[in-house]
């Protein structure tokens, strides 16, 4: 007999719409919730992606483009008029703000100097590769 592969516990967002429609099914089918789900997935896994079926794309803004352009325009007038210390302010008010929301992550850096001595200077204040 083949052996089953192992199962993965994971969580997973999914819209209440879809949530319900997954729970209909099941309770239709004497299925569990997660059967119905990874069939879906199995099956849309084997599918055309070309003849797959597809949630239609929108744009959130359409009929808007006016009220955004002059929104923008609004923004950039502001940005304009506050000094370089402000503009960094803000920015780093930003930067604050985004990662309450999204934490930092680990990631790989890419740095670029206009000469070795930029480099060592670089290199000497950060402490790196050492």
């Amino acid at each position: 007999m083949p052996k089953k592969p192992p199962i993965a516990r994971i969580s997973i967002t999914i819209p209440a719409d879809v949530l319900k429609l997954a729970d209909q099914l099941a309770s239709q089918m004497d299925r569990s919730r997660s059967w119905v789900i990874g069939d879906a997935v199995r099956r849309m896994g084997q599918a055309d992606p070309v003849t797959a079926v597809r949630e239609p794309i929108t744009n959130p803004y359409a009929g808007y483009e006016e009220e955004m352009e002059t929104a923008r325009l609004r923004r950039l007038k502001a940005d304009l008029a506050a000094t370089p210390e402000e503009r960094l302010q803000d920015a780093d008010a930003l930067v604050r703000l985004g990662r309450m929301v999204r934490p930092h992550r680990n990631r790989s850096q890419i740095i670029a100097f206009d000469s070795y001595e930029d480099y060592d200077r670089w290199k000497t204040t950060h402490n790196a590769g050492g």
